[in-house]
């Protein structure tokens, strides 16, 4: 007679956070303005405020943006600030930085939002796979709000879990 597999994992009162999970739907879009300074490296005001105004900005409904320039140009915050204006209402956010940037800009508002209260006095594994960009940053960020709640904090899977905290 077989014995009957049991999921002890599943009958555990072991929570599981997976940050994929949170991921925000919607394109990131990359910006990088250089195209838009002469030569790829000066600012020049009145063209730059041409392009902004021709721009078709509607390509961008929805979308996360993240604003950038590749080249060792000086931009001033006013540049960036003018095409912020435009993408307000169209864009769902938009950042200065990097894909990464806006990533962990987005998972810093979803943890601070994030109901922690249900892991109070739990052993949490937070999830460490995901075919979703999940940054580095968010981990950091959801372990330090679990701490004061939860009983322990482990990281990877139910099955090769690494310990990372236990309340005495």
């Amino acid at each position: 007679m077989a014995e009957e597999i049991i999921n002890r994992v599943a009958n555990s009162k072991l929570k599981v956070i997976d940050l994929e999970d949170y991921y925000p739907p919607g394109d990131r879009v990359l910006f990088d303005i250089k195209d838009w300074l002469l030569e790829g490296l000066v600012l020049r005001e009145k063209e730059f405020r041409q392009l902004v105004s021709k721009h078709d900005w509607s390509q961008y409904k929805d979308s996360y943006v993240a604003l950038y320039c590749s080249t060792d140009a000086i931009v001033p915050d006013w540049a960036y600030m003018l095409i912020t204006i435009q993408l307000q209402n169209i864009s769902k956010l938009t950042v200065i930085g990097s894909l990464n940037f806006l990533e962990s800009v987005l998972y810093t508002a979803i943890i601070s939002n994030l109901n922690i209260s249900i892991y109070k006095d739990m052993p949490v594994i937070i999830k460490g796979c995901s075919n979703k960009p999940v940054p580095s940053n968010a981990l950091v960020l959801l372990s330090q709000r679990l701490k004061p709640v939860a009983k322990s904090i482990m990281f990877g899977e139910a099955c090769s879990s690494v310990p990372l905290y236990k309340r005495k």
